[in-house]
């Protein structure tokens, strides 16, 4: 049996919007992945030690509330302390695209942005996803 991509969708910060993380996990689940949501208002700490936890091979993050440049980094870094290199990383919310490649270049591996299709999500896990 072939071994299920496992994605935690993580909220981290104050930000108490969840919706989009929502319909995010529920269309990685249907296309087949095993989703882990965290709930909202996680710390990059409890984020980075879910991962571990749950052996995760995806760490999808959404933020609404503009802390994306200081949480996601701080969420890589973390992983990295905990010899996750392996894990994609991802990122999703209302972010400026002035603030993608600077996202990108702390190890985020890509961006979406809101109206991006579920099923691009989903590709772009599939494509590079190393298991």
């Amino acid at each position: 049996m072939e071994k299920r991509i496992r994605v935690l969708v993580a909220k981290p910060g104050l930000d108490g919007h969840d919706r989009g993380a929502k319909v995010v996990a529920r269309a990685l689940r249907d296309a087949g992945f095993e989703v882990i949501y965290t709930g909202l208002r996680q710390t990059p700490e409890q984020i980075a030690e879910a991962a571990l936890e749950e052996d995760v091979n995806v760490v999808a993050l959404s933020l609404l509330s503009g802390a994306h440049n200081t949480l996601f980094p701080k969420v890589v870094e973390l992983l990295k302390e905990r010899e996750m290199q392996h894990v994609l990383i991802v990122g999703g919310g209302v972010i400026p695209d002035s603030d993608i490649p600077g996202l990108k270049q702390a190890g985020v591996a890509e961006i979406f942005t809101p109206g991006t299709p579920t099923a691009a999500i989903v590709e772009f896990i599939k494509v590079h996803v190393t298991q």
